[in-house]
């Protein structure tokens, strides 16, 4: 074994233990409070925000998938992974750029970064899986990148239900819904929203927007990142 290959088994069983290690009693509480205003919200509203999502993240993932890198399994991997990285860096430094405009604009335009965030998470997401050698046409494998952006996204708990998931893709696959029609749409949406609100709201309020929004988009699309690289090592080596 090389030593690149040690160095990624040494990462990747780092990663394997911050995403499998039981939620903090900060941690619990958070999601609790989150949970309790989520019933204080009307259904109805729920389902607005949920459609609204939904439709927004379908629309990212069909015009993504066709203007990717084509596949490529035939560079070595140390060569890919130097790939990704200059990849997640750009999607970084572009992220971090848009949060601050988007940021010192206050609310109105604070708002407008919830697209345009979500457009350049899922574009690096694609980006990552062509390097990776997968086929981002194939339904089963946009799956897996929702999959994956849930586990950046979500509370300690749920991570601990989708690494399981995750490291089991190959039989879960012969599970997975037949449409996205059929994903569990109200869940995601919880998820990102709760733990995104925890890292942006400062976002929204004038003089310190753009100082927020520039940190808290390179912090989390660099989290998103490391995560995608980490599953797809995941599944490579398996």
């Amino acid at each position: 074994m090389d030593n690149y290959q040690n160095y990624i088994n040494a990462e990747l069983t780092s990663w394997l233990y911050q995403m499998k290690r039981p939620p903090s009693l900060g941690s619990k509480i958070a999601h609790g409070v989150q949970g309790k205003i989520n019933q204080w919200i009307p259904e109805k509203i729920h389902q607005v925000v949920t459609v609204a999502i939904e439709n927004m993240v379908k629309a990212v993932l069909t015009g993504s998938s066709w203007i990717v890198p084509k596949p490529d399994e035939s560079m070595p991997y140390k060569v890919r992974e130097f790939k990704i990285r200059n990849r997640i860096k750009w999607y970084r430094n572009t992220a971090s750029v848009e949060g601050a405009v988007t940021g010192a604009g206050g609310i109105l335009l604070g708002f407008a970064d919830f697209p345009a965030f979500l457009t350049i998470k899922m574009k690096m997401l694609f980006d990552i899986a062509a390097l990776y050698g997968y086929d981002t046409k194939d339904y089963q494998e946009r799956l897996f990148l929702l999959y994956v952006f849930q586990l950046s996204f979500s509370s300690q708990k749920r991570r601990n239900e989708l690494i399981a998931l995750i490291e089991n893709w190959e039989d879960y696959r012969e599970t997975l819904p037949k449409s996205f029609d059929e994903f569990d749409w109200k869940t995601f949406q919880l998820d990102y929203r709760d733990y995104i609100d925890l890292a942006k709201l400062a976002q929204l309020i004038p003089v310190i927007g753009a100082g927020v929004g520039a940190i808290a988009n390179y912090r989390l699309t660099e989290q998103l990142g490391k995560n995608a690289m980490n599953a797809f090592r995941l599944r490579g080596l398996k």
